[in-house]
């Protein structure tokens, strides 16, 4: 094949980044060469096809005008045509192979490139979630910190209100306990409150029942006075008949009225002396009235030393020989012994009942001669028993009315519940004892407490089925233990040497 009849392709691809979608486009540039570019991804190739000879021309009438390479090829004999054909399509068969060659090659670099852009797109995703990743733990961090503090400071507002609470817990403690301090003391007054009301209703029946008894005692005398009356009117009108019918009835009766008369005036020669001689007789106690032969319990009176008038005081003749002056009494509750100082230094009560003869009069008993104290004490079913002590006798109101004891013995418990050694006697309203808490207000009554003591016979009275668990009662501790109020009690002095 001659050079002249060879066709030239050059082809030079030049490859410019453009942005856009693939496609493709023919045209001329500015120095009159052609090319076709075609658009890539993000890439664009331009292919500038060869320009032509000067031995080329063109024929006017060209079978195959639409070819442009054929247009491009010299002019050729007709013989050799047909071989010529195949050689261009031949050529362009290598060219197409070649196109298609770049054509894979461009498409295996834009994998590449679209793989390395990927990958630059994740790094710079990644860096940027790493940025945020740490941005979020900074502020995670920041809001852990601020939620430890709120933390702490909930805590330290929690361990307040705890202590509050535990404060007020135990100011509600405190004050329940104050509060059932009162309500037992309520309890007590409200006890004894109806233990009085119980007493006054009990007054009042015996005193309807006594103005009953009165009244009728006061019909039955009116009736024995209306029949003595009417026997009285009689006997007048049969004497007076006797007297008008019988002159010698009249002269014994002028003769049993001067024998009236005479034993009249003989009786009361007699009785004067025996009142004078009685007048010049002074007993000191029981004792001697005793021995002058008096020998039934009652109420007698006494002179007592330094005193001007005569002590009204009963008398026990009956137990251990008799000659006892009594100084309390209790059987039934009908005396209130929670009483001041002042009606115990004097005395109260009703000889014949329930009574407290009087610290000062006991005083004065018992420092004119050497007395002996025996105590008669009965529970409730009935059993009694007695302490006795072979020395008794208290001081003065300076001294407190002080109490001096010895030589126990009796039946009511081997210890002596009354304090040996001294105690003074303490009141309501004068509290002597040894305690700090006044034995005479909490154990109710005035009494030789000492330290509040074994035994209070001035206690509370209190009645079957209310008389256990008492402290505030009738107590003689070795006898029925310190609870147990007691029924019956006496306390009677007697001179040592009776």
């Amino acid at each position: 094949m001659r050079g002249d009849h060879v066709l030239f392709l050059v082809l030079l691809p030049v490859m410019m980044p453009e942005t856009g979608v693939g496609a493709q486009r023919r045209g001329t540039d500015s120095s009159g060469r052609r090319y076709n570019r075609i658009q890539h991804g993000q890439c664009s190739y331009t292919f500038l096809l060869p320009e032509n000879d000067g031995n080329c021309r063109e024929g006017a009438a060209e079978p195959h005008s639409t070819n442009a390479l054929q247009r491009d090829a010299p002019q050729v004999e007709q013989e050799f045509s047909t071989q010529k054909i195949q050689r261009l399509e031949h050529v362009m068969e290598n060219y197409t192979q070649w196109l298609q060659k770049i054509e894979n090659y461009i498409q295996d670099n834009m994998k590449n490139e679209m793989v390395q852009i990927q990958q630059n797109a994740v790094q710079n995703h990644t860096a940027t979630m790493l940025e945020i990743g740490t941005n979020l733990l900074s502020q995670t961090a920041e809001q852990t910190r601020k939620l430890t503090d709120v933390e702490t400071q909930v805590l330290n507002q929690t361990t307040r209100l705890e202590i509050q609470l535990l404060e007020n817990s135990l100011s509600t403690n405190k004050l329940e306990k104050q509060l059932l301090v009162q309500m037992n003391e309520i309890s007590k007054l409200f006890e004894k409150n109806r233990f009085l009301e119980n007493k006054v209703l009990e007054m009042e029946d015996r005193h309807r029942l006594e103005l009953e008894t009165l009244r009728t005692e006061k019909v039955t005398f009116q009736n024995l006075v209306g029949r003595q009356s009417n026997i009285i009117q009689e006997l007048e009108k049969q004497l007076s008949k006797a007297t008008s019918n019988n002159s010698i009835l009249q002269k014994q009766q002028l003769d049993l009225a001067e024998m009236v008369h005479n034993l009249i005036n003989l009786y009361a020669k007699d009785g004067g002396n025996a009142d004078k001689a009685d007048e010049e007789k002074k007993f000191r106690d029981c004792a001697d009235i005793y021995n002058a032969g008096f020998n039934k319990s009652g109420v007698y009176n006494i002179n007592i030393n330094n005193m001007s008038e005569t002590k009204k005081v009963y008398c026990n003749m009956d137990v251990a020989g008799g000659g006892w002056t009594v100084i309390q009494h209790r059987e039934d509750g009908s005396v209130d012994f929670h009483r001041i100082w002042k009606e115990y230094k004097m005395g109260f009560g009703s000889l014949s009942g329930e009574h407290w003869l009087g610290n000062e009069f006991v005083f004065l008993l018992t420092n004119q001669r050497e007395y002996s104290l025996r105590i008669e004490l009965t529970d409730w079913d009935g059993n009694q028993a007695f302490s006795q002590y072979d020395r008794f006798h208290i001081g003065n109101e300076k001294q407190n009315y002080r109490l001096f004891l010895k030589s126990h013995s009796g039946t009511a418990g081997k210890q002596s519940s009354m304090v040996i050694h001294g105690a003074n006697f303490s009141t309501k309203d004068a509290d002597n004892d040894n305690c700090i808490c006044k034995c005479a207000l909490m154990l109710t009554g005035g009494w030789w407490f000492d330290a509040c003591g074994p035994s209070n016979l001035n206690g509370m009275y209190y009645s079957l089925g209310q008389n256990l668990g008492r402290l505030n009662g009738i107590k003689w501790h070795y006898f029925k233990g310190p609870s147990y109020s007691l029924r019956a009690t006496t306390m009677m002095i007697r001179p040592l040497d009776f």
